[in-house]
């Protein structure tokens, strides 16, 4: 087994409000460590006083620049805002674990345990927009982490985002497990009566403990359904993302979830099969064996099936719903419920054409109309 396969010896219990305590070596790592027993037991010794989950640190950065431009066929939308850098909801199979390697971080413990917080992020998005050779394309916030973590409650970066946003009359949509996203409805429901946003709430599971598990400081699945429902009330067009989708673990509940979402007022809803890049393929299994012994060789057998006999397949058009006889299951599971329930499987049409360039500010503090 590779440095970066191999789990923590003796296993470490799950610790409350953490999504894992493996701090996995990345794979970039040049030196890699191992726990030895020494005869006088401290590997049991550090295992017994783990007991308290790692306390977050925020890391302020100032970014150089806040789009990032997607190049993936698979995804409908051409660019994308990140505030945060790792999140703290934890989730075991989230697919930007990975990116905190490049920050000689660990994609385990590290990702939700170190934010990275952008707190310049509105003023390079105003200096983006305000570029001569700007053009408005559709933009989401929040594709990799969520913009509506814990910390967002007291920093309000995604809050300044989006009031450059409105300021600019700039369309964009968003992905959250959180119901955060109400705070801000004063700027987003405005921006919805015009054509300008999407919201899609990402709702894994109905069950309480399994959501507790596989995204421990994510708002419960019953809270984000009274989001979607105050959502729909403000006029906002809202959807459901069953993302991901785990075979015998929520799979079983793909129609359950898309019924309840369509209840609390969804109108459309997408899926995504599991997706194990990287350092997310070992600590997710860590996970499945340490939670689902009982299934984790189904679970990932199935898994392999989904993906040509391997554990993930990065190919553009098969890494978000694979290949072969499950997928297609999967996908018609998925429709026939999506047409029962009146839930569309298009994503929300916004308007460009309403985008205007912010004001450049004079040295005498007015605005300059022509920049």
């Amino acid at each position: 087994m590779s440095d970066i396969t191999r789990p923590p010896t003796p296993p470490t219990p799950p610790l409350k409000g953490r999504g894992t305590v493996w701090a996995i070596e990345h794979r970039f790592s040049v030196q890699t460590t191992d726990g030895f027993d020494d005869g006088w037991g401290t590997l049991e010794q550090a295992a017994s006083e783990q007991t308290l989950p790692a306390a977050t640190q925020i890391i302020e950065e100032r970014a150089r620049s806040i789009l990032s431009s997607n190049e993936s066929p698979d995804i409908a939308f051409d660019l994308s805002i990140n505030p945060y850098r790792g999140c703290e909801h934890g989730c075991i199979y989230c697919f930007a674990r990975p990116t905190h390697s490049y920050l000689n971080l660990s994609p385990g413990l590290d990702f939700e345990t170190r934010i990275i917080v952008k707190v310049n992020a509105a003023e390079r998005l105003r200096e983006a927009f305000a570029s001569r050779t700007y053009m408005p394309r559709l933009l989401n916030l929040g594709s990799a982490t969520d913009a509506y973590q814990p910390v967002e409650r007291k920093l309000g970066i995604t809050r300044s985002v989006i009031q450059v946003l409105a300021d600019c009359a700039h369309p964009f949509s968003l992905v959250t497990k959180s119901s955060g996203v109400e705070r801000d409805l004063d700027l987003i429901a405005p921006m919805a009566q015009r054509g300008l946003v999407a919201v899609y709430l990402s709702v894994t599971s109905l069950d309480p403990a399994l959501a507790r598990i596989l995204e421990p400081r994510a708002a419960s699945p019953q809270r984000r359904l009274r989001t979607i429902e105050a959502l729909a009330r403000a006029g906002v067009p809202v959807g459901v993302s069953m993302s991901p989708i785990i075979p015998f673990i929520n799979e079983p509940e793909l129609e359950r979830v898309l019924e309840a979402a369509a209840n609390a007022g969804a109108t459309c809803a997408f899926g995504v099969v599991l997706r194990l890049p990287w350092e997310v393929n070992p600590l997710f299994q860590q996970w499945l064996d340490q939670h689902f012994a009982d299934r984790a060789a189904r679970v990932m057998a199935r898994v392999r099936e989904l993906h040509g006999g391997r554990d993930y397949d990065a190919r553009f058009g098969a890494r978000m719903k694979g290949e072969g006889v499950w997928a297609q299951l999967l996908e018609q599971r998925f429709t026939k419920a999506a047409t029962r329930f009146g839930l569309n499987r298009e994503r929300v049409e916004l308007d460009l054409t309403q985008f205007r360039k912010p004001l450049a500010a004079r040295a005498d503090g007015q605005r300059d109309l022509f920049g």
